[in-house]
Order: C-alpha cells, then sequence, then structure tokens
C-alpha cells in the first residue's frame, strides 16, 4: 500500500486524475443527495422542475470551478494549445457556441420559458424542457384541430432565436384574438341577429372581460402600441350567397376550441328559437341558362337499325 501511495504522490498527472476523479464523484453524490432532500419540500411540479435543473446546473458549475483549481498550474499551457486550435474549435463547434449563445439569450431576454406556448422554427407548442443546447416542445396541431396536442415531441436548437422569429403566446398577453363567422339568408332581421350574438357573447365571455382589460392596459403602459378594445365585436358583411356576421373577441390561448363551441352551440340554441326571425344560410346554386339539347333519332332505310 505504501508503494502504491509512493507511486502515485511521484507522479503528478496521475495524482491530479486521481483527485479529480474523486473530486467529481463527490459533487455527483451531493447534487444526487440535494434533489433527494429537495424533493420532498417542493410538491408543485412546475417548481420541482425548475429545482431540479437549477441544482444540476450548480453541480455543473462546481464541477468546473473544482476542475479549474485542481489543474490552475496547467492553465497556461492549456490556454497557448487552445489558442492555437481556436480557429478550427469555433468552426467545427460553431452549432454548439451559437446554441449555448441563444439558450443563455432565452434565459437573460425572457424571451419564453417552460410551460409558455410558443412558435419556434414552424412548430407551434407548449415550451416542456429548456436544455443548453436544445429546447423541448410538445407539438399542438398539424393533423390535429385547433390547438390539441399532436403527440409529437419536438427538439430545436436554441441556435434558431438569432435567425428565426419567435412567437410567444402567453408571456405578456395570454389572451388571444379569434373570430367565429355566421351565414345567414336574406330577408332576416338583421339587427336582432346582431343583438342575439352580442347577447350569447356577452353572457359567456363575461368571465374574461376584466382579466382581458387588466393585461392589455399592462400592454399599454410597457410598449408603444395602439390602445384597442378588447370587448366583443359583431361586423356585417355580404356576400353573393348570404349574409355573414362576424364575431370578433378575446379568449385566453389554451381555450379557443373550447370557446368556439360554446358560442356556436349557445348562438344555434337561439336561433332555432326564433325560426321567424333569422335562418342560417347554406350555399346554393341557380342554373340561369341551357343550351337547347337536339336529339334526332334515324332509321336506317334498308338494315333496319337505328343510328
Amino acid at each position: 500500500m505504501n508503494d502504491l501511495t509512493d507511486f502515485i504522490m511521484a507522479n503528478t498527472v496521475l495524482y491530479q486524475l486521481f483527485i479529480a476523479l474523486i473530486g467529481v464523484l463527490l459533487i455527483t453524490l451531493l447534487v444526487r443527495v440535494m434533489r433527494k432532500s429537495l424533493h420532498r419540500y417542493v410538491k408543485d411540479h412546475s417548481n420541482w422542475y425548475k429545482t431540479r435543473k437549477a441544482v444540476n446546473i450548480f453541480g455543473v458549475v462546481l464541477a468546473v470551478v473544482f476542475l479549474a483549481i485542481l489543474y490552475s498550474d496547467m492553465l497556461g499551457g492549456i490556454t497557448v494549445i487552445l489558442g492555437v486550435a481556436s480557429a478550427g474549435i469555433a468552426f467545427s463547434l460553431r452549432e454548439v457556441i451559437a446554441s449555448i449563445a441563444g439558450w443563455l439569450t432565452v434565459l437573460v431576454g425572457g424571451m419564453f420559458k417552460t410551460g409558455d406556448r410558443v412558435q419556434l422554427g414552424g412548430v407551434t407548442g407548449d415550451v416542456i424542457d429548456l436544455g443548453v443546447l436544445r429546447t423541448t416542445i410538445m407539438e399542438t396541431g398539424e393533423w390535429v384541430n385547433a390547438d390539441l396536442y399532436s403527440g409529437r415531441i419536438v427538439k430545436i436548437a436554441n441556435s434558431f432565436v438569432f435567425t428565426q422569429p419567435v412567437y410567444n403566446y402567453s408571456t405578456d398577453f395570454p389572451f388571444l384574438w379569434d373570430e367565429i363567422t355566421l351565414p345567414v339568408k336574406f330577408g332576416s332581421d338583421y339587427e336582432f341577429t346582431r343583438e342575439l350574438i352580442r347577447q350569447v357573447a356577452v353572457d359567456n365571455l363575461i368571465d374574461n372581460s376584466e382579466q382581458t382589460k387588466e393585461h392589455w392596459n399592462s400592454m399599454v403602459r410597457k410598449f408603444l402600441i395602439e390602445d384597442a378594445t378588447t370587448d366583443p365585436m359583431i361586423t356585417l358583411s355580404v356576400n353573393d350567397n348570404w349574409v355573414e356576421f362576424t364575431m370578433r373577441y378575446i379568449v385566453e390561448y389554451k381555450k379557443r376550441r373550447g370557446t368556439q363551441d360554446i358560442l356556436f352551440t349557445n348562438i344555434l340554441n337561439e336561433i332555432e328559437k326564433n325560426p321567424d326571425k333569422v335562418q342560417l344560410a347554406s350555399a346554393t346554386f341557380e342554373l340561369v341558362n341551357a343550351p337547347p339539347v337536339d336529339v334526332n333519332v334515324k332509321k336506317g332505310a334498308e338494315s333496319g337499325s337505328w343510328h
């Protein structure tokens, strides 16, 4: 045992490597103990996710600091080597470096966070993990209508923040303007129909009214943006087939489909109660003119056949 100790002490490189392995092992055990201990106190799923990520980052930083102190006497030589190879490293790891820079930009700039609904790189969904190199999204849409999950998990390199727009549905203003249209037959009572739609909107969207106004006022104070009404608005337009009513309203970004279902259901119920004042229209086609059809039937004189 003494001979082995003397050999390790004599060989500086081997000795430092041995210390580095022991130190990293102890830091790993410390991180696991911290996660296990904190899990007893952090019950909320969202808070536990953030706590776990913070403990992991703490462990990585602690390991880097420990190794830097351990090999401090070799940093001079390492710096020279890295300086010579920096051009090649920067070229070969340009995507990795850009992704790390993108990760820092997202964290510092507050572009989005876990739980937000975003559109990144053409993919729309909820952010379920924000890694150093990649952002993980639970996709919505595609072959699924409205804003329901498709079931696919998409990983996007963080470098996209420098080359593509980032759409956030939920950070400063967690509401969206949405519209539904209603085709009505010519000859219906248009004022009655407008009031019917307005009343359905008032009855079913009242819960969001105060929240939307409060959030929108905060947006107006924070950004240089034109003030806009958050109340439901009903407009009328005419085409060749019918009169079309459009209701524009604000809805929470995760409740678009459910809100449309409620509004359409109540509007249809009210229309069916008043068939003498309003009727829904459907696509119809009118045959204006048709060319004359001349059919000649001749009987063969000799063969007796029909032509």
